[in-house]
């Protein structure tokens, strides 16, 4: 009996590194998934017309949502508007301040701010 056991585990120590090599293969089919690329959500690349506050700012052609944010932004960074002691704050200029109705607001308030000007 003693030769039995040490028998069994060594058969279980030859067959740990298959186990490891099925692991990597499953794993692969997961990269190559997510690899593929996402389609963007149709609403967000619908053209929307801004308000007349907006349109200062942007233009008047209607665009997706995604560019009224790349054209805010930039318009941000242009007139150098983002606070030099906290990034996350945003100093509106007054043709800003049209659109957000306040002096100072944080990025994470200016996105629902300049969709409310959006239709």
């Amino acid at each position: 009996m003693a030769t039995a056991k040490k028998a069994a585990p060594a058969a279980k120590k030859a067959a740990a590194p298959a186990n490891e090599v099925a692991a990597d293969q499953k794993a692969a089919p997961a990269k190559t998934a997510e690899a593929k690329k996402r389609t963007p959500n149709a609403a967000f690349l619908k053209p929307l017309t801004p308000s007349a506050q907006l349109a200062e700012i942007i233009g008047k052609q209607p665009l997706p949502r995604t560019e009224v944010t790349k054209k805010v932004w930039e318009y941000i960074k242009k007139h150098d508007l983002q606070d030099a002691a906290k990034r996350t704050q945003i100093n509106a200029d007054a043709k800003l301040k049209a659109v957000v109705k306040a002096d100072q607001v944080t990025m994470f308030e200016l996105t629902k701010l300049v969709n409310a000007h959006l239709s």
